[in-house]
């Protein structure tokens, strides 16, 4: 990097020493580009660890599955086969058949779609709905922020089930918009509770004051100066509703309150359950869908670990510590660690002076 010494400045005292300031040339202007992308790179920062990645892959293999159930389904989820009723997994029916000859995996691959489908939309609803009312909550004070941790509130003990049953009763056949749409609006309580608090501590940092004492108005102060503070606990609070909605809905579906009609892997335990297939052992027809949903709920749980250990300054650094152990070729799990500092001793070696080598190796309890 060139610098240019482009003003000296000397001390009025005498005997003072001379300061200079120094300020780096560049010649290509202020990277604004460059500032950009850092900032977006260190808002995803916490799906770079391994736990985030490896979630991330399995949820993503499900919206694929989701996303072209129609090509990867070797048959219609409705097409019945009357020669092959009650069939063990074969060649020509891969998850084996129902009690009518129905294809589960055909069944699986197309309840996919509806999981993901009501999952994410339930959360893309509950997540705008906390960020609105938890920020806001927040950031005010006096009665209006009172007012909304009262709404809050009241929605933390609303229960879904008596809900979701009276939708279901003025919907003959529920699309998934709706249930989804219902599964939202009963679940942003907790998420808006989180930032609310976070937003709190926020509020009276520098940086906001800075903001306020400018003159911003208070959708940018929200949007610029604290959401991108607040993009771990968002992050953290959409995965936690995909995951509690997924189960909702699986759960509902199997206890019968969805109707059956709307494809899910709930329908098709609810399916499985009716017509004795866990009492007959026909494990080709429950193990599929019941595998499916603590998969998914794995991937969700590692995405949720690996945005906390980026949260937690303590997580992150025995994190980052593991990974350098491991990178190195030392036993995480040891007890004992011999320290050898290579690059003094490289030194050492240089000048003539005694190395570290020759002196007792310094070991490291842990």
């Amino acid at each position: 990097m060139a610098a240019s010494h482009d003003t000296t400045t000397r001390s009025a005292r005498a005997g003072a020493p001379e300061t200079m300031t120094i300020r780096a040339a560049t010649s290509d202007g202020p990277r604004t580009g460059a500032s950009f992308w850092a900032r977006l790179g260190s808002a995803f920062a916490m799906f770079r660890n391994g736990k985030s990645i490896t979630g991330l892959a399995i949820l993503g293999f499900f919206v694929l599955v989701a996303i072209f159930a129609d090509q990867l389904a070797p048959y219609s989820p409705t097409k019945v086969d009357n020669t092959a009723r009650f069939q063990p997994p074969s060649a020509a029916h891969w998850l084996g058949t129902t009690h009518i000859g129905e294809d589960v995996l055909s069944q699986v691959i197309h309840g996919t779609r509806g999981v993901i489908v009501v999952g994410f939309l339930a959360a893309i609803i509950a997540t705008l709905i906390a960020i609105t009312i938890g920020v806001i909550a927040g950031y005010l004070s006096g009665w209006k922020s009172e007012g909304l941790s009262a709404l809050t509130n009241v929605f933390l003990v609303i229960p879904g089930l008596p809900l979701i049953i009276i939708v279901a009763s003025i919907f003959e056949d529920p699309p998934l918009w709706v249930i989804a749409a219902v599964l939202g609006l009963i679940g942003w309580a907790w998420g808006a509770r989180v930032l609310r608090a976070q937003t709190m501590s926020l509020r009276n940092r520098d940086f906001i004051q800075a903001a306020r004492a400018n003159g911003e108005p208070l959708r940018r102060i929200i949007a610029v100066e604290m959401l991108p503070n607040l993009m771990a606990l968002i992050a953290a609070s959409f995965v936690g509703t995909v995951t509690a909605a997924i189960l909702s809905l699986t759960t509902l579906s199997y206890i019968g309150v969805i109707p059956v009609t709307t494809y899910n892997w709930g329908t098709i335990l609810n399916w499985a359950s009716a017509q004795g297939a866990f009492q007959q052992n026909q494990w080709w027809w429950y193990l599929p869908p019941g595998l499916c949903i603590a998969i998914i709920g794995v991937a969700l749980s590692l995405i949720n670990f690996g945005i906390d250990e980026y949260v937690n300054p303590r997580l992150r650094s025995a994190g980052e510590r593991a990974r350098a152990m491991k990178k190195k070729g030392l036993d995480v799990n040891d007890a004992v660690t011999a320290v050898r500092p290579a690059a003094s001793a490289t030194a050492s070696a240089a000048s003539g002076a005694p190395s570290a080598s020759d002196a007792p190796s310094q070991r490291v309890t842990a």
